[in-house]
């Protein structure tokens, strides 16, 4: 399992250890507003990660959780995963952060390095992102990233923006 780390984060693969932290971030109603529409409990975070750990050990990619080097924190976590959790589907890029940690940039910089993993380790040919349509903050992440807009289309129960990024326009931003 890959730990990849940037200049403000170290981005663990989510391990039982990161319960507390993780249950933390998803029980906030504005982090996952977008994502499940209600705060998660702790059995879902719990089933999160029994999922998480399974994932990296049947792909070797999976979910990481954020943690801020300075305060040793846990204060959002990322995947790259297969589109709609289906390995026919293309590679995925997604995100969250507790609300304390919005606009301070550490999305766009873990998903960063999550893109070259997916592109350089992984050798993905492609990398997609969804969000909700009103979730302008991670599409404003996803622009930056490099990612062009495609599109709504129907992901995760929700009409979605979808974003895409090819290997040859990530090679050429480098």
């Amino acid at each position: 399992m890959t730990i990849l780390t940037t200049a403000r984060l170290r981005l663990e693969p989510m391990t039982d250890s990161h319960f507390e932290g993780l249950a933390r971030m998803n029980s906030q109603a504005e982090v996952m507003q977008y994502i499940t529409g209600k705060p998660d409990t702790p059995e879902e975070t719990l089933a999160m990660i029994e999922r998480v750990k399974a994932r990296w050990i049947e792909f070797g990619f999976s979910w990481w959780s954020f943690i801020e080097q300075d305060s040793n924190e846990i204060i959002g976590a990322g995947c790259i995963q297969y589109l709609g959790r289906d390995p026919a589907n293309p590679l995925e890029i997604g995100w969250r952060l507790r609300k304390d940690k919005w606009n301070l940039g550490y999305a766009s910089e873990a998903a960063r390095t999550m893109a070259a993993f997916a592109f350089d380790t992984i050798k993905g040919e492609s990398l997609f992102a969804v969000c909700h349509r009103e979730n302008l903050a991670s599409a404003h992440v996803m622009k930056k990233l490099g990612m062009q807009y495609r599109g709504i289309e129907r992901w995760y129960d929700m009409d979605t923006a979808v974003y895409v990024m090819r290997r040859e326009d990530w090679l050429a931003q480098r």
